[in-house]
């Protein structure tokens, strides 16, 4: 073990492959970041799995990801994970003033609105929407434009308001639907109701962020008990000697109802 443990190991052990190993010194920081967000997801995979064995495999996997790219920044002359780790401990010393400081900050709430307002004043971040990647899933996207202009006081008062906006974006999704009726497979949408659609899309984000949901990990979730009961159904479906792909509309949905009550009461038990 290297004289400052096992991230001076991780360190040297990166430097080694960069050195010797054919696939790791031909990359660079554009072919290694799709890794780092894949890593980043597979993070949050095992989080919300609550399997802490697997977290801990992924987040060093994810470790080794900002290793990597500081060595890059080193040998392109821009920095080292020295450098790194100091800008990321001085900025949250500096964003902490309620923790490291003179000031008072009560609840979660103030403090992500003192934190916009350092940036702002300490940091010289312009504008409302500094720094938004765009990047970010489409969700995440929203939910953080959201965060910043809620940050300067443009923001729904209560809940009613983006309870609200949902319904009446709805309802105007579904009048441009009555009006375009169902596309043929594989054409473009109508631009109306693509438009309609994303804006009722933006205000369930927006109900979501009122309700601390995070919509991006909510949908994954979802999408995956999804999954599960389909799953669940078309093995009780064989079970019982019939073939799901076969079964008309109504008997899978039977299956998929059976499916959700018997894993609904696995949770439960």
């Amino acid at each position: 073990m290297g004289a400052d443990g096992p991230l001076d190991d991780l360190r040297e052990l990166t430097r080694r492959l960069r050195a010797e190993c054919p696939w790791d010194r031909e990359q660079t920081a554009r072919t290694i970041v799709p890794h780092t967000v894949e890593e980043a997801y597979e993070v949050a995979d095992a989080a919300l799995a609550d399997d802490p064995a697997k977290l801990r495999d992924e987040l060093g996997d994810l470790l080794f990801q900002v290793f990597f790219l500081s060595l890059l920044l080193e040998e392109s002359g821009d920095g080292d994970l020295d450098e790194v780790t100091r800008a990321v401990h001085d900025k949250l010393v500096r964003r902490h003033p309620h923790v490291f400081g003179e000031a008072e900050v009560r609840t979660a709430g103030r403090v992500r609105q003192r934190w916009e307002a350092i940036k702002a004043e300490q940091e010289g971040r312009e504008g409302v929407f500094h720094d938004v990647p765009g990047s970010l899933p489409a969700l995440l996207l929203a939910r953080k434009v959201q965060r910043r202009a809620a940050a300067v006081g443009y923001d729904w008062p209560g809940l009613e308001g983006p309870a609200a906006k949902v319904r009446e974006e709805l309802d105007e999704l579904l009048a441009e639907l009555r009006r375009a009726g169902r596309p043929a497979p594989e054409t473009e949408p109508d631009r109306r109701v693509e438009a309609e659609l994303g804006d009722l899309l933006f205000t369930v984000v927006n109900l979501a962020r009122f309700v601390n949901v995070d919509p991006e990990l909510a949908l994954r979730t979802a999408a995956g008990r999804f999954r599960d009961r389909v799953e669940e159904a078309e093995r009780l479906a064989a079970e019982a000697g019939q073939t799901w792909v076969d079964l008309d509309l109504d008997g899978q949905e039977r299956w998929y109802e059976q499916a959700k009550a018997a894993l609904g009461s696995a949770e439960r038990g």
